[in-house]
């Protein structure tokens, strides 16, 4: 480390080739013996800032594959990734990420590696989103996933990174603009024992979009929704075996993320949805592992599920009391107001045909705070709340009960002035003798 650190301070272009030898000398050794690998990971270590300074001071060409092999030996220990957060990884990674796609064409090598250190610290960072934007990174990476498609090698870890840059919701309405919910469309589809691990990153990754209603909105638009019951269909049928559960369990979310809208439950019910995840989850009722299964389609239906009306003409109980006091106006004046055969009944169904109105304003704040919504149609004036009411008889006619509650007209104060006084002690001259306890008689 201390050569490598020297080296960092040299600008000698003719110490690329020792760079390279001291960098995978320490890759080796913190592969291969576990004491040095604890020694660079230790609390008081400077490996990490070594290594991130190599990274940063270096050129690129010359010693970057090594480091990055190095870092990535790191992070997939599961031990640093939240230290090369701290230490401004992230920050540096995009950097090294911007400068290596000025290639033309860019190094795969270098690509693969730069997404699988994001992908896997990423999710240790709240602000990878927005750095990334920033940064121009997002594009990046989305032009790296239009260009490969049949590039699967380099097409995992771009997803991977997507799924998380889609988090921030800025960034997945931008994605969305750009396509890439239909892009992914073109990598999921009908049952394949091939590219399993592909096909359930881009089904995160699509999960993770649609929770935008843009997205979700312009995936109803293209009648997504029939093509992802139509692919959970399918995948239900082959996978006998149930050894892709968690790709199964990927369209669901899919499905219940398009269905967070008015217009993705309309075209979730007109595609036959409730039918289809009703009979799938009865035939995977008897296979406890697929129970995850049974409760998301459990509860997209509860959420897709017509809201039906009261089977009653009124809200008025059957058992009529008459109130001590009916305001002159207000909502309680117009239901006691009302003619007998008014229908009131006002319920969450009276809004199952309205058209889709909701409107959309997605800002990066989003994803720092959380939603609360105030409900203006909760009464807070506490005078409000209680209003005030008349006497039923007057005040004159209590004094008939002045004997049995002295305390309506008799004045207590002089009373408690004179119990609090202190009273003076008298030693009574019986308490000197013995105490006689009262008891029953002796036999």
């Amino acid at each position: 480390l201390s050569q490598l650190e020297k080296i960092n301070l040299d600008s000698v272009l003719g110490e690329a080739d020792n760079a390279r030898y001291v960098t995978s000398k320490i890759l080796h050794l913190v592969q291969s013996q576990e004491k040095t690998r604890k020694e660079m990971t230790s609390k008081g270590s400077t490996g990490i800032e070594v290594i991130l300074s190599t990274l940063e001071v270096k050129p690129f060409k010359l010693c970057g594959y090594r480091v990055f092999t190095l870092s990535l030996g790191f992070v997939l220990l599961n031990t640093l990734a939240s230290v090369l957060v701290t230490k401004g990884g992230t920050q540096i990674l995009l950097q090294l990420l911007l400068t290596a796609s000025r290639d033309s064409p860019p190094n795969e090598e270098l690509m693969v590696l730069l997404h699988t250190l994001l992908a896997k610290i990423g999710p240790k960072d709240k602000k990878i989103g927005m750095k990334a934007r920033i940064n121009g990174a997002l594009n990046i990476s989305l032009n790296l996933v239009k260009q490969n498609l049949q590039n699967h090698r380099l097409l995992l870890p771009c997803l991977q990174v997507l799924r998380v840059y889609s988090t921030n919701s800025v960034n997945a309405v931008s994605l969305g603009k750009n396509g890439v919910v239909e892009l992914l469309f073109k990598i999921i589809g009908p049952f394949s024992k091939k590219n399993t691990s592909l096909i359930k990153v881009a089904l995160d990754t699509l999960a993770a979009l649609l929770k935008s209603k843009t997205n979700a909105r312009r995936a109803v638009d293209r009648g997504y929704v029939q093509v992802l019951l139509t692919i959970y269909v399918d995948w239900h049928r082959h996978d006998s075996r149930h050894r892709y559960m968690l790709i199964r369990k990927g369209v669901l979310q899919c499905i219940k993320s398009v269905t967070n809208i008015k217009l993705g439950r309309k075209a979730f019910i007109d595609a036959n949805g409730m039918k289809i995840l009703y009979n799938t989850s009865q035939e995977c009722l008897a296979v406890r592992t697929l129970d995850p299964l049974v409760n998301t389609s459990s509860l997209i239906m509860r959420k897709c599920f017509p809201k039906n009306r009261l089977p009653l003409p009124t809200i008025k109980s059957a058992f009529h009391f008459q109130l001590p006091v009916i305001p002159a106006s207000g909502p309680v004046a117009q239901l006691y107001n009302m003619p007998p055969d008014v229908d009131d009944v006002v319920d969450e169904s009276d809004d199952n045909d309205d058209t889709e109105t909701e409107s959309e304003i997605e800002t990066e704040n989003d994803d720092d705070k959380d939603q609360h919504f105030k409900n203006d149609d909760i009464e807070t004036d506490i005078n409000k709340l209680k209003p005030r009411q008349e006497l039923g008889r007057p005040l004159e006619d209590l004094k008939m009960y002045e004997q049995f509650f002295p305390e309506l007209s008799e004045n207590f104060q002089e009373c408690d002035s004179v119990s609090k006084e202190p009273k003076p002690f008298a030693p009574d001259a019986n308490l000197s003798g013995p105490i006689v306890v009262p008891t029953a008689g002796e036999e």
